[in-house]
């Protein structure tokens, strides 16, 4: 039996495109991907607005056997053997990893309404809870998250702003927190500074989009 790989490497592309690798290769939302890598072994899809649910996208990055996990409501969007459509509030294993969904929706707005099923993930990677927000504002579901590491937007409008996700992060004082969704769209190039200024001790602030 081969050894497991020891590590976990998280980059992010842009907007909310996440990529983890370990022994296996982990997308989420794939967005403006510019090489043709097709090394995904996952594919972890949130909601189907444009900039998380990009066929183009996708498919520079999939494989013969990349497995596929989306929202119940997209089932008619992705067909496939290898696809796995789930609710909010379940949990099962993919490919080896735990993996949890919750809800992911505004209170504020109705960009992401909680009746349609969009989905946040909390995946266990190496014995790390990752917990990948989506796009939503604070609310009664994403405050009860326990996780090691979180990717959580900022950007405003669509999401949470800065101050509003600085909050969260601190209430549920992940070790590691990454902000996604700024500097495209939405959100200034330097918001992840701004939100690096807001949050409490103890808590590390790794800033992977380029602001510059």
């Amino acid at each position: 039996m081969p050894q497991r790989k020891c590590y976990v490497e998280i980059k992010v592309n842009s907007q909310s495109s996440i990529r983890i690798e370990t022994d296996k290769v982990i997308y989420f939302d794939p967005y403006q991907i510019k090489e043709e890598t097709h090394d995904a072994d996952i594919i972890f899809i949130t909601h189907d607005h444009p900039d998380h649910f990009s066929i183009e996208d996708i498919t520079k990055v999939e494989k013969e056997d990349t497995v596929y996990v989306i929202p119940d409501c997209m089932y008619n969007l992705l067909g496939g053997e290898n696809v796995i459509t789930l609710n909010p509030h379940e949990k099962t294993e993919v490919e080896g990893f735990e993996t949890v969904t919750l809800p992911s929706y505004n209170v504020r707005s109705g960009f992401h309404p909680k009746d349609k099923g969009y989905l946040g993930y909390i995946v266990t990677i190496e014995g790390r809870r990752v917990y990948v927000a989506g796009d939503c504002d604070v609310n009664e579901d994403n405050r009860k998250v326990r996780c090691d590491i979180a990717c959580v937007p900022i950007g405003g409008k669509f999401t949470m702003d800065i101050e509003d996700a600085a909050k969260l992060i601190n209430e549920i004082h992940p070790e590691t927190v990454i902000p996604t969704h700024y500097g495209s769209f939405v959100g200034g190039r330097d918001a992840g500074r701004q939100f690096k200024e807001l949050i409490g001790e103890g808590i590390k602030v790794e800033l992977l989009l380029d602001e510059n």
